[in-house]
């Protein structure tokens, strides 16, 4: 499940690239990921998903989570660790950013909560949403350049692909 919400996830980030975003998967971090990370015009962002699994059967709003600014509450149970770990993540990202590009930049926290509908009942600085339609992290003011994007996505690129291709031996392997 929370494979799937993942990958669902991204996969709707990427429509973030026509709003000029950079957006990348599975960022290493110290000691943990982040799931997805966005930049674009509007500014860095830090996504944190959550698969949860609700019944099959609708009935009495169980498809409902409510987030109060505090915690998530999920027919049945509520938590509180997926909004810290955002802010725990979007804090740590902020802090790279700024040794790795020397350079203040805020990182906002979001929540990904795939198959929910997410009902706000409170204020609250977190941005929670059910992993469809991300273009919300298009609208709003300016804040990073084209040059400013860049120079994060590089930082980001050089951390994040770091894949090594294995699939083909050099002359020296094969002696």
């Amino acid at each position: 499940l929370g494979y799937d919400c993942e990958l669902m996830v991204g996969q709707g980030l990427h429509s973030l690239l026509a709003e000029g975003f950079r957006v990348f998967h599975d960022f290493p971090a110290d000691g943990f990921n982040i799931d997805h990370i966005a930049i674009g015009p509007t500014g860095v962002f830090a996504i944190e998903t959550k698969g949860r699994a609700k019944s099959s059967k609708a009935e009495n709003r169980n498809w409902e989570v409510r987030y109060d600014g505090r915690q998530l509450a999920f027919p049945g149970w509520t938590e509180t660790r997926p909004i810290t770990q955002a802010v725990d993540q979007a804090r740590w990202l902020r802090t790279w950013l700024c040794q790795a590009t020397g350079s203040e930049t805020p990182v906002e926290p979001v929540l990904a909560v795939p198959g929910w509908y997410i009902k706000r009942t409170g204020p609250g600085g977190l941005r929670v949403y059910n992993g469809k339609n991300p273009g919300f992290l298009a609208k709003g003011t300016q804040v990073l350049s084209a040059e400013q994007i860049r120079a994060i996505a590089f930082q980001v690129e050089r951390q994040c692909r770091t894949v090594a291709t294995t699939a083909y031996q050099t002359d020296t392997a094969k002696k």
